[in-house]
C-alpha cells in the first residue's frame, strides 16, 4: 500500500506544482470531444451519463499492448485475464458479469451469440484507434440488448494525410511483434489498412500464443453523403493452461478466428440525417482439452451475426429527434450446443430536449425488442442534466435494462457443466447521479449509482461435487460511487512542461444479496469492492517521455494486488522509440479462475513513419 500513498502525496502536491507554474502558464479548460452515438451527437460535456473516454494520445502512451489492458485503468471497469496481452480476457463494468457488457466497434454490434467470453475478440490494434467511448449504467434503450451494466465502443480513426508506418517490437518470454500500416487518400476517398502479428513462447508453461490481425476501412464524402466501409479479420491460437477448468489441466488449447465487415451510408434530406448499415460478425472457435490429443475432447464453433439497421436523427427547436430500427439474424453451428438460430427486431426512439436556453437537457427514450425465442420485451429510460455555470454540470438517468441468455448459458454440456435451456432474460433497473467539471486543465466526475437486478443469470452449484448449472438465481442490488479525476498540460515544444498528465480514479462497489439459495457461484458474485488507479505522465526532454500508471484492485472472492506499469517513450516525427514493463514490482496476482499472471515483463519497440 505504500504505493497508494506515493500517488496520494503526489495528487496533494499538485496544486503547488501548479502555482509555481502559473507565472508563465495560463491554464485552459480541456478540449471537449464529440460524443457520436447511433443516433445522438452531443459533446463530452454534456452527455448526462458517466461516460469515460480514452483519447488517442493517452492510448499511444500507455504501457499495454491490447485493448483488454487498456480497459484496465477505467474506473469501474473490470478486465479478468487468462491470457496476457488480450489473447483471452472477460470485460465487466460496475459489478455486472463479462455477458452483460456490450463491445462496439464504430457502433457496430460484437455480440456473441454463443458466449460473452469472445467480446474482445477484436480484429483492430491499438494504432488503429481513435477513441475508446466508456458509457457505464443502462445503456439498452441506446444500443439495445447486452448493454447490461454499460457499453464500451471503440471508434477506429481513417486519417487525412498520407502516409506508412512500420512498427517492431520485442521483450522477454519469447515476445515479438510486427506491425505496418498505410493511409492511402485518394480523390476525396480516405483508406486506412494495417496488419499485424503479435506471438509469444509464454510466461509459463503452455501459454503461448499467436495474433494475426488484419483492418482495412474507408470512407468517401460527396455533396450530403458520405458512405464508409469497414473489413477487419483477426486469429489467434494460443496454450490454455488451467484457462476454463481445473488449474491442474494444463495442456488446454484454443483457437479462434474472427471476422466483421460492415457498410455504412450517411444522408441528409429535409433536416434529417439517415444513417443505413449492413454488418455481418463470423466467429470460429475450437478448444481442445489436451492439445497433444485433440481426439480426446474437442468442442468446435461456428457463429455468425448479420443484421441490418437504419438510424435517423433531426435536430429541431427543442433539441435532437433520434429513430432506429435493428434486424438481426444469428445462426450457430456446433458439435457440442448443436445448431441454433434466432432472430430478432429491435426499434429506438428517443428525444433530446433543450430547454432554458441550453442549460437542461431531457432525454427520454425507449426500446421496443422482440426475439424468437423469447418474445417481446420493453425497456425505458430517462437522462437529464443541468450545466449550474460554464464548467459545472450535475446529471442523473435512470433505465430498465436486460440480457437474454446465450447458448452456452442454455444448451452447453460436459463433464463439469450443465446448460439450462429453460433459463429466463435477466433484467434490471438502474439509476445513478452525480457531477462533472471541466476547468483550468482538471476534468472530473462523481457519482452515486444503483443497479437492482432480477432474475440473475449465473453458473452456480450447491455442492464442491455438484456440476455448475446456469440458473436465474435471485436477486442483487449493486450500489457504489464512481470518481475520476484527470489534469492535463499542452506540450509546448521547445518550452517544455515537466508535468504532462496525472489521473485518479476510483469506484467502490457494494453487492446485496436479496435471495440467494446456491452455496458457489462462477461469476456473478465475484465483483470488484474496491478498485483505485492512478497514472502520471512526465515530460522528461523536449520529446523523451516518462509514463507510469498504478492500480490496486480488491475483488470480492480473490486476493488484493497492486500493479505498477511503466513507459518511457522518445516520439519523433519519423521515428519512435519505447522502453516499458508491466507489473514493475514484480508482484504475483491472479485475476480469474486461479490462472496465475505473469511476475514483470520488459519489452521495447520502434517505429518508422514515412510520408508519401
Amino acid at each position: 500500500m505504500r504505493i497508494i500513498h506515493f500517488f496520494w502525496v503526489l495528487s496533494m502536491l499538485l496544486p503547488g506544482v501548479l502555482v509555481g507554474q502559473q507565472d508563465t502558464l495560463v491554464l485552459m479548460d480541456l478540449p471537449d470531444i464529440t460524443i457520436r452515438e447511433n443516433r445522438q451527437e452531443f459533446k463530452f460535456s454534456e452527455a448526462s451519463r458517466n461516460m469515460e473516454v480514452i483519447t488517442q494520445e493517452q492510448i499511444r502512451s500507455a504501457p499495454v499492448i491490447s485493448v483488454a489492458e487498456l480497459l484496465h485503468y477505467v474506473a469501474g471497469v473490470d478486465v479478468r485475464q487468462r491470457g496476457v496481452h488480450g489473447v483471452q480476457a472477460d470485460v465487466s463494468i460496475r459489478g455486472g458479469t463479462f455477458d452483460q457488457t456490450l463491445i462496439l466497434i464504430n457502433g457496430i454490434k460484437m455480440t456473441d451469440p454463443q458466449t460473452g467470453h469472445h467480446a474482445l475478440n477484436l480484429p483492430v490494434d491499438l494504432d488503429n484507434i481513435e477513441r475508446i467511448e466508456v458509457l457505464k449504467g443502462p445503456a439498452a434503450r441506446v444500443y439495445g440488448q447486452n448493454a447490461f451494466a454499460g457499453a464500451i465502443n471503440i471508434v477506429t480513426k481513417t486519417p487525412t494525410e498520407s502516409f506508412a508506418q512500420f512498427q517492431l517490437q520485442a521483450g522477454q518470454h519469447g515476445l515479438g511483434g510486427v506491425r505496418f500500416s498505410a493511409s492511402l487518400p485518394i480523390k476525396g476517398m480516405e483508406q486506412y489498412i494495417s496488419f499485424s502479428k503479435d506471438f509469444s513462447q509464454g510466461y509459463r508453461y503452455n501459454t503461448d500464443y499467436d495474433i494475426n490481425n488484419f483492418f482495412y476501412q474507408l470512407r468517401h464524402k460527396w455533396a450530403k453523403n458520405e458512405v464508409r466501409l469497414l473489413a477487419g479479420y483477426t486469429e489467434r491460437t494460443f496454450g490454455a493452461n488451467g484457462f476454463y477448468a481445473s488449474p491442474l489441466f494444463t495442456d488446454q488449447f484454443e483457437a479462434v478466428q474472427t471476422s466483421l465487415a460492415a457498410l455504412e451510408l450517411s444522408h441528409e434530406s429535409n433536416g434529417w440525417t439517415i444513417t443505413p448499415r449492413l454488418y455481418w460478425r463470423r466467429n470460429q472457435d475450437e478448444y481442445i482439452f489436451v492439445r497433444r490429443n485433440p481426439s480426446l475432447y474437442r468442442n468446435f464453433h461456428l457463429g455468425n451475426v448479420a443484421g441490418f439497421e437504419t438510424n435517423a436523427s433531426k435536430r429541431t427547436k427543442l433539441g435532437v429527434t433520434g429513430l432506429g430500427i435493428d434486424l438481426q439474424r444469428n445462426w450457430l453451428v456446433s458439435n457440442n450446443l448443436g445448431e441454433r438460430q434466432r432472430s430478432s427486431v429491435a426499434i429506438f426512439a428517443e428525444q433530446r430536449f433543450l430547454l432554458l436556453s441550453g442549460r437542461l437537457d431531457l432525454t427520454p427514450g425507449v426500446l421496443f425488442h422482440y426475439f424468437t425465442d423469447f418474445g417481446p420485451f420493453f425497456f425505458p429510460g430517462l437522462d437529464a442534466g443541468f450545466a449550474l455555470n460554464r464548467n459545472f454540470r450535475i446529471f442523473a438517468n435512470v433505465g430498465k435494462t436486460y440480457r437474454i441468455p446465450t447458448y452456452t448459458d442454455l444448451y452447453y454440456t460436459d463433464m463439469a457443466n450443465l446448460g439450462n435451456p429453460d433459463l429466463q432474460p435477466e433484467s434490471a433497473i438502474s439509476y445513478e447521479g452525480g457531477i462533472k467539471g471541466n476547468f483550468y486543465g482538471w476534468r472530473f466526475q462523481a457519482s452515486y449509482f444503483q443497479r437492482d437486478g432480477r432474475d440473475l443469470i449465473d453458473w452456480t452449484k450447491e455442492q464442491v461435487t455438484d456440476p455448475w448449472q446456469p440458473l436465474n438465481f435471485g436477486n442483487v442490488s449493486m450500489g457504489g460511487i464512481d470518481l475520476s479525476a484527470l489534469f492535463e498540460l499542452p506540450i509546448l515544444i521547445p518550452r517544455q512542461r515537466f508535468l504532462h498528465r496525472f489521473n485518479l480514479a476510483y469506484t467502490y462497489i457494494n453487492a446485496d444479496i436479496l435471495e440467494n439459495e446456491y452455496l458457489f457461484s462462477r461469476y456473478a458474485l465475484d465483483n470488484l469492492r474496491h478498485q483505485l488507479s492512478a497514472g502520471l505522465e512526465l515530460h522528461v526532454y523536449r520529446r523523451w517521455f516518462l509514463n507510469t500508471t498504478f492500480r490496486f484492485v480488491d475483488r470480492v472472492n480473490l486476493g488484493d494486488f497492486e500493479l505498477l506499469d511503466a513507459r518511457f517513450y522518445f516520439e519523433g516525427k519519423k521515428i519512435g522509440f519505447y522502453l516499458e514493463s508491466t507489473n514493475l514490482l514484480n508482484m504475483k496476482y491472479v485475476e480469474t479462475n486461479q490462472v496465475e499472471m505473469p511476475g514483470r515483463w520488459i519489452r521495447m519497440g520502434v517505429n518508422w513513419r514515412f510520408h508519401l
